[in-house]
């Protein structure tokens, strides 16, 4: 390993960076090492910007991974190399495309929960809904999280290493009972092969894909299509928005209205439980 690299593991563990993204960032700094076959702290800004070029031009690097590369090179030259000369240049990066997702009405999100045959898949896809749960927060569920008697499910340490709290039913607590009595979990709520170890982001995916298939849905999206229909659903049940960005677990209130923009007509209402199943 290179001091280089090293110290911006270091700098990442101080940053309280997850996982994920320190492993995004130092991927990103080894291709551009490899790309010029030089260690990144002797390129010059001409070479950073003819590299962003070569993504976007050779590449076909998408907007959204081209903006992910520079955040990680401007964390590698400003907080780790202290190199205040990136910060004045003037890198030039495709504008991100702002797209509407196909949201999933209700009904289709009943035939999707309806489509998993599989008890597990079902109680799996029903909680993601039901809470509007990241898929990063779902495979992170332990059993300890769940408090029945206060009807409350404990995020712990969700995006931006925050804890936060949401509500759940009778139903999904009926239909986790279910669950629990037939497949006895021990640490994590759903685990993988092993009662020791969650189930992978990328299963979760072929198990959503899978039900959306057999419901016959058309849409564009992958699991993450289940929270933005709880958040769409529940701005149509008159949950405030300023509830729902507690919810959901966003810093930025803004992040939360962007539902309001992609759905602008909506009833009035006090919305108490979105499962399938619950007379709603």
């Amino acid at each position: 390993m290179t001091p280089l690299r090293q110290k911006m593991i270091d700098e990442m563990l101080l940053h309280g960076f997850a996982e994920r993204t320190k492993s995004t960032y130092l991927n990103t700094v080894t291709y551009l090492a490899k790309h010029y076959h030089q260690s990144p702290d002797t390129l010059t800004p001409e070479q950073i910007q003819q590299y962003f070029l070569y993504l976007i031009k050779e590449r076909g690097l998408s907007p959204a991974s081209c903006r992910l590369c520079l955040n990680a090179l401007k964390f590698l030259y400003v907080e780790v190399l202290k190199q205040t000369w990136f910060n004045e240049m003037n890198l030039v990066i495709p504008k991100k495309e702002q797209r509407i997702p196909e949201l999933l009405s209700h009904e289709e999100v009943v035939r999707i929960l309806s489509a998993c045959s599989n008890q597990k898949h079902h109680a799996l896809l029903s909680t993601c809904y039901a809470c509007g749960l990241r898929v990063s927060e779902l495979v992170g569920l332990q059993l300890h999280h769940l408090d029945s008697d206060r009807h409350v499910l404990r995020i712990e340490q969700g995006k931006g290493k925050k804890d936060r709290q949401v509500l759940f039913t009778d139903h999904l607590i009926l239909l986790l009972r279910r669950y629990y009595q037939t497949y006895r979990p021990q640490t994590w709520l759903f685990y993988g092969l092993h009662h020791q170890k969650p189930l992978s982001v990328s299963t979760v995916q072929k198990i959503y894909t899978r039900a959306k298939q057999t419901a016959n849905i058309k849409k564009i999206g992958g699991i993450h299509g289940l929270r933005h229909a709880y958040a769409t659903h529940q701005l149509e049940a008159g949950v405030p928005v300023h509830q729902l960005q507690h919810l959901l677990g966003h810093k930025d209130l803004h992040s939360t209205l962007h539902y309001v923009h992609w759905n602008p007509t909506l009833p009035q209402g006090v919305g108490v439980d979105l499962l399938p199943g619950d007379g709603s």
